[in-house]
């Protein structure tokens, strides 16, 4: 095949090599075995923030590790921030006392 990309390079033309085979398994990937923290909404690891005190409802990792931690969805943190403020400790004392009342 003489034609070129559009880098100037040729295509190249992939071959499957029957003497070896790629197999794989149709058995769908167990990622809680491979990583306990991993979730399928959040990526496969939740970071610590920059801040162990304040949440910054802006990064959108503040908010994920935040809900996380606390057990609750976004949207319920955003609005815990909106009626307590950003401060950590005050945003779950607010939470617990929600859960206990």
């Amino acid at each position: 095949m003489s034609h070129a990309n559009h880098n100037g390079n040729r295509p190249v033309e992939h071959i499957a090599d029957p003497e070896h085979p790629i197999l794989a398994s149709a058995e769908p990937i167990d990622n809680h075995a491979v990583d306990p923290v991993f979730d399928r909404h959040k990526g496969p690891h939740i970071h610590p923030p920059p801040s162990p005190t304040e949440i910054n409802p802006k990064m959108t990792s503040d908010i994920a590790y935040w809900s996380h931690e606390f057990g609750i969805t976004g949207n319920q943190l955003h609005e815990a921030i909106r009626v307590h403020g950003t401060h950590v400790d005050k945003v779950r004392a607010a939470l617990h006392a929600h859960k206990t009342a």
